[in-house]
């Protein structure tokens, strides 16, 4: 049985508006910070997802990557071998049942992925410098902490 939640305040309709779609801008202009320059590979979204993923939660499967990704596993093995082309991955067989391989990340995709998060933050760093005043920023640090506290509620 579910309790009867208390209306959301207009301020807050308002605000939650406003995080939704100034996150999903901010998201699209981080994403485009990505690669592309100074010679380096351009990697796709689906790319840059992967690496990230195997970043955070280290080695996975194909399939299993496939899943948490939201995508065919057709669409996820291409992905996969882009990747191993360029030096990012490697397969290796998976110890608990050699007839699955592990897709994880080598040195080289850990590099471009730690390369491109420092990339996104200084762009970040220096946008905020240029847009906003001092207390601008705070405000930001302010309302960042308490989305982190909306989100691990």
């Amino acid at each position: 049985m579910t309790e009867k939640q208390e209306p959301a305040s207009e301020a807050a309709v308002q605000a939650a508006a406003d995080v939704w779609v100034v996150v999903g801008r901010l998201r699209r202009k981080l994403r485009a910070q990505l690669g592309g320059t100074d010679g380096e590979i351009e990697l796709s979204p689906a790319q840059a997802s992967v690496l990230a993923r195997l970043d955070k939660t280290g080695p996975a499967s194909a399939s299993d990557l496939a899943t948490i990704e939201g995508v065919r596993p057709q669409s996820m093995a291409k992905v996969v071998i882009a990747l191993e082309e360029v030096g990012f991955v490697v397969r290796t067989p998976d110890p608990g049942d050699r007839r699955r391989q592990l897709v994880t990340l080598t040195e080289s995709g850990l590099a471009r992925r730690k390369g491109d998060r420092e990339a996104r933050r200084a762009w970040l760093a220096r946008a905020l410098d240029e847009h906003g005043t001092e207390e601008q920023i705070q405000a930001v640090i302010t309302a960042m902490a308490l989305l982190d506290e909306v989100a691990q509620a």
